[in-house]
């Protein structure tokens, strides 16, 4: 419900964002997550009802669809120079949620207690409070709003401009650079949730506990979200183009890694690598993409792009499942394996033939 809220919302809030700026698109955006988290500590405290929580969890999807555009809302306020430098600088703001995010889990469950409701709705108790806080913070500080900013840097603010609404989806997904930095963002995101979803479970058939699988869990984290600066630097001085390569490299050594070893230093690193492979190509490949677009189509191409990738995210959730109870993480691993090669021949064929 996550992923299918996240897929409803980026695209008809980022078309809309190109039409009113990108300060009510944001801001829409955490609003929903706001509803949504009162209706799940609703569901959970007072009506006891799934599909109440379900469709709670679904506005906070929708939020989630929205947020995920603040990487190019903030680099739209730069250099191009300085873009990925900036989207690697957000998405290690990512460290912040994934290392605090699990610590809150317990006094937020003592705050609900204390307050007469269910342990289990204190998570979406915070998550108002902290929705809500980026609501007031984006209404009332994000000045003056980044659309305009990023028109005036590529010096589009005139009124013929500001009339031209760009080219049409298809024109936009048809450019050579807008299609690989959004096939790039895709299967990394599909390699690494359909490797990391089934990872527990493949550990707790090998009988290790919580404690074990937390740690493996943790080290993907880290990959994933901690050296995001580092990836910035290198996409400035290596490209864009080449991180991606290295990015699909990195996935495939992963892919072949994980089922090799049951052994929690094996899962470990190898979840790591696919943390970090994916890090590689969710900068890179939103940089790319992002440098594509001209100013008065990024709202509508970018929330189709985060609509995808949330697709992409989805089917790697709901089918590594299956894939794992027919077959195990052999296959699991020889799919994000095959996707990873199409990846890196794709991103090597552009550095061939753009020489």
């Amino acid at each position: 419900m996550m992923m299918l809220g996240r897929a409803i919302a980026a695209y008809p809030v980022g078309w809309l964002m190109d039409r009113i700026g990108r300060r009510p698109g944001l801001s829409l955006g955490y609003l929903f997550t706001a509803i949504g988290s009162v209706l799940c500590v609703l569901a959970i405290s007072v009506w006891e009802s799934l599909p109440w929580l379900c469709g709670g969890v679904l506005l906070m999807g929708m939020g989630r669809g929205v947020s995920e555009q603040a990487r190019f809302i903030a680099a739209e306020v730069y250099h191009p120079i300085k873009r990925a430098g900036v989207i690697g600088l957000i998405v290690f703001a990512g460290t912040i949620g994934a290392v605090g995010g699990p610590l809150l889990v317990s006094p937020a469950t003592w705050v609900a207690t204390s307050f007469g409701l269910h342990g289990h709705a204190g998570p979406y108790l915070i998550s108002v409070v902290l929705a809500a806080l980026a609501l007031m913070l984006t209404l009332l500080l994000l000045y003056p709003d980044p659309m305009k900013v990023g028109r005036t840097l590529t010096g589009d603010l005139n009124d013929a401009e500001e009339k031209n609404t760009g080219r049409k989806l298809w024109q936009i997904f048809v450019d050579r650079t807008v299609r690989l930095g959004l096939a790039a963002t895709i299967i990394g995101q599909f390699v690494m949730t359909l490797i990391m979803v089934i990872t527990p479970l493949h550990m707790n058939h090998h009988a290790h506990g919580e404690q074990a699988i937390s740690w493996v869990i943790m080290a993907h984290t880290l990959g994933m979200y901690g050296l995001s600066s580092l990836t910035s630097r290198l996409s400035n001085r290596l490209g864009n183009v080449t991180i991606i390569v290295f990015g699909a490299l990195i996935l495939g050594a992963s892919a072949v890694l994980t089922p090799m070893s049951g052994q929690v230093p094996m899962l470990a690193f190898s979840l790591f690598l696919l943390g970090l492979g994916w890090n590689f190509c969710f900068i890179a490949g939103s940089a790319l993409f992002f440098s594509g677009l001209l100013p008065p189509e990024r709202g509508r191409a970018q929330g189709a792009g985060e609509m995808m990738v949330a697709l992409a995210a989805g089917a790697g959730s709901l089918g590594t499942g299956a894939v794992f109870a027919e077959a195990g993480i052999v296959a699991v691993s020889a799919i994000g394996l095959a996707f990873s090669l199409v990846l890196i021949v794709a991103t090597t064929w552009r550095l061939l033939t753009s020489k």
